[in-house]
């Protein structure tokens, strides 16, 4: 793999977990509609679905991945564009992942709060040190 292309595919990594999530939501919340014989108008609102279907731990964590990892994104590309694709980035790159992965699975899996806010707090310092190395990068050459 390419040395200015490994950057990518810790993005890639989390793009693909959501859209397992997103399967898995869906999967939860088909098969509890079709046993409760619920009609999609009447989930047509968060409100709604929040009311009748009762796992809502993989959208929650659906909608976790649609939130701090905007900035994990962004950081990707920046990472790409501005050929800052070191070990350092690369190993807190995947180390947000992984630890996305983790928080995942212990949402979606029996979401133990405590476990689940430390493995949130480790990815949050793991973001917010790829910034601070990528912000570096980028303004030590200014």
């Amino acid at each position: 793999m390419p040395a200015k292309t490994a950057v990518l595919w810790p993005g890639f990594a989390l793009a693909g977990l959501t859209f397992v999530v997103m399967g898995e939501m869906y999967r939860r919340r088909f098969r509890q509609m079709r046993r409760d014989r619920i009609a999609p108008d009447d989930v047509a609102t968060s409100v709604q679905s929040a009311r009748l279907l009762s796992d809502s731990a993989a959208s929650d964590n659906f909608r976790n991945l649609l939130e701090l990892p905007v900035l994990f994104y962004v950081a990707v590309l920046l990472a790409y564009a501005t050929q800052q694709a070191s070990t350092e980035v690369l190993v807190l790159a995947w180390l947000f992942v992984a630890l996305r992965v983790a928080h995942s699975a212990i949402q979606c899996f029996g979401n133990r709060v405590v476990p689940r806010f430390l493995v949130f707090i480790g990815g949050a310092i793991a973001l917010l040190l790829l910034w601070a190395r990528l912000a570096h990068g980028v303004f030590a050459h200014v």
